[in-house]
């Protein structure tokens, strides 16, 4: 094996062993949040609680962490590949207008759109923990969205995008690798 194959080897390591699981109960509790609140709230009402709330995921996960006694920034702060996790949710946030945009007529693709982007970071991440949970997390996230928004009835489009988004997260906190 050659020097670069070791350092990314003991890079990869290291990433896995500083992650913590903060991210997806994050992302627990914000999609069972959404997904009861579907149905109570008008579409449009939970387009932008979606919006807006969807960027309080990673606040809230380095909440959970700091609660646990752990610094999830701190604690990988001079390993490349958790900057390039990092940087991959600057990726979503530049893609957000388009889901907005989307949803101005259609409210629901805001939802849609939120929890397939949102989903794209678990690609980065697996590869980064050399993880497949990671790749099949967010193909499954995003084929089982799409399903729920074509094959759903329309009062119930959201929570079930929701609802698949939840299937994902438990899955995946299943078989994630630890350290």
């Amino acid at each position: 094996m050659s020097n670069a194959d070791t350092s990314l080897s003991i890079l990869k390591a290291n990433f896995l062993s500083t992650s913590t699981q903060s991210m997806p109960f994050a992302g627990i509790i914000f999609w069972s949040t959404i997904g009861i609140a579907g149905f109570y709230l008008s579409l449009k009402i939970l387009a932008i609680a979606t919006a807006f709330g969807s960027g309080a995921i990673f606040p809230l996960a380095v909440l959970i962490d700091k609660l646990r006694g752990r610094n999830l920034i701190e604690q990988g702060k001079d390993n490349p590949l958790t900057k390039m996790f990092l940087q991959s949710l600057c990726m979503v946030a530049l893609l957000w207008p388009l889901v907005i945009l989307g949803g101005m007529e259609k409210p629901v693709f805001v939802v849609l759109g939120a929890a397939i982007l949102t989903g794209i970071v678990w690609i980065p991440y697996g590869w980064a923990a050399e993880d497949p949970v990671g790749r099949h997390h967010a193909i499954a996230r995003g084929v089982l969205c799409y399903l729920a928004y074509i094959f759903v009835l329309k009062p119930y489009k959201a929570s079930a995008i929701c609802a698949a988004v939840l299937f994902c997260y438990c899955y995946s906190l299943a078989k994630m690798r630890r350290p």
